[in-house]
């Protein structure tokens, strides 16, 4: 498994604090799982020397360590995850979620360490959700992040909220080795930065949040390293690359959320404006890199009991842009993702969610998803997901994954 040194630096730190408190105050939770993922096709990218997963089995821990003083106005959190994978080194890795120390005041909150911040309000992507790495090699959907070394200062006004933070240090994004699923053909091999500091450069973002009746609103400013690495060919046999390499340029990014609670009604949108530096358009002019605007927004209608029971029926349709409005770059540069999410209400917490996302330039270019969990007593949960990528398109970024339709089935018990 992969670690970073600069991550556990401060899980020590926070370990020795634990030393000088009341030990019986720490309260231990977490979660272990076991994971089957099926994939329905062989990989696209098998030859002579690789195969591609056709069959993945995992099996992972996530355990959490939380204390808080007698006057409650300090809280240490230490949660961290592994997995081991069967098939795919790369996806067996190791991850610090949380190791901080939070201290609050009437109208103040500070908290030092690692931390996991989410941003954004859609359900088809999430794009203002900037702060921390993707964890791609968990899942391709974009929902599992890494932990971040961050300092936040949270003010509360009557006028909003705002989170201003500093964040030393990055995490590269794990993309999935050779013999791994959802890969470009090229194997992603090393990490290059803009930035002379490399993983070493300090970010900035500052959010302000604000409530007024039913309508949430948020406005954010980040300035750094882009979690979003740009793919640049390398290694190069002749004329011909080998390998990719991930490019990390500096960037900055304004960002926009809002969602509207009307009745049975949200309204969402979440949208970006994302600049880069001359030198690096001119570095990727092949790619035709430039500043872009990107935005996602649509409604969730919910029937409430429907057909006479306690399960309610959310509908949902989102709309899905990118200025850039090249499929070779973006998967969501003109689309439209319909969906449901069912919530059946019982004492299992049942819910199901499924959607398509359907490319409006390219009729033969959509993805399917479905998303079902249930309680199976009082410790153990079960997770289903399924996900199918169709495209016909050579130049659409979809059509690397075509062959990369699962099943996959997760076990976790709650302790």
């Amino acid at each position: 498994m992969k670690y970073s040194r600069t991550l556990l630096l401060p899980a020590l730190f926070s370990a020795a604090a634990a030393q000088a408190v009341d030990l019986s105050a720490i309260e231990f939770s977490g979660n272990v799982g076991a994971e089957w993922r099926e994939f329905i096709e062989k990989g696209q990218w098998n030859n002579s020397d690789i195969e591609q997963a056709r069959h993945q089995f995992s099996i992972s821990a996530e355990p959490e360590f939380a204390w808080e003083s007698e006057s409650g106005d300090h809280v240490v959190v230490l949660k961290a995850f592994g997995r081991y994978d069967s098939e795919d080194d790369e996806r067996s890795h190791g991850d610090i979620r949380e190791a901080s120390w939070l201290t609050y005041g009437d109208d103040w909150e500070l908290k030092a360490g690692i931390s996991k911040v989410y941003w954004g309000v859609t359900e088809s992507q999430h794009l203002v959700d900037i702060v921390n790495q993707t964890d791609f090699v968990e899942a391709p959907d974009g929902e599992d992040k890494l932990g971040q070394p961050m300092v936040k200062l949270s003010l509360v006004r009557d006028w909003g909220l705002v989170d201003a933070f500093i964040l030393p240090g990055f995490r590269e994004r794990t993309f999935p080795g050779e013999d791994g699923r959802f890969r470009p053909q090229l194997v992603v091999k090393d990490a290059q930065y803009q930035d002379d500091d490399k993983d070493k450069h300090i970010d900035y973002a500052l959010r302000w949040s604000h409530t007024i009746d039913d309508y949430d609103i948020g406005l954010s400013y980040f300035n750094g390293t882009s979690r979003d690495p740009l793919l640049k060919p390398s290694g190069f046999n002749g004329p011909q690359p080998t390998e990719f390499s991930a490019f990390y340029a500096q960037i900055n990014q304004f960002g926009l959320d809002f969602q509207a609670t009307l009745d049975s009604w949200l309204w969402k949108l979440e949208t970006i404006y994302r600049t880069f530096d001359d030198s690096v358009k001119d570095s990727f002019r092949s790619q035709k890199l430039e500043d872009y605007s990107a935005a996602t927004g649509g409604f969730e209608y919910t029937f409430y009991g429907i057909a006479e029971t306690d399960w309610d029926l959310g509908a949902l349709m989102e709309y899905q842009y990118d200025s850039r409005d090249q499929a070779n770059i973006s998967l969501t540069q003109n689309d439209l993702f319909v969906g449901g999410r069912l919530a059946m209400n019982d004492a299992d917490s049942t819910e199901i969610l499924f959607g398509m996302t359907q490319d409006l330039d390219h009729s033969s270019t959509r993805s399917m998803l479905l998303e079902a969990e249930t309680r199976l007593g009082e410790s153990v949960k079960l997770n289903v997901e399924g996900l199918l990528f169709s495209s016909d398109d050579e130049d659409n970024l979809s059509y690397q994954f075509r062959r990369d339709d699962y099943i996959q089935v997760s076990l976790y018990y709650y302790y």
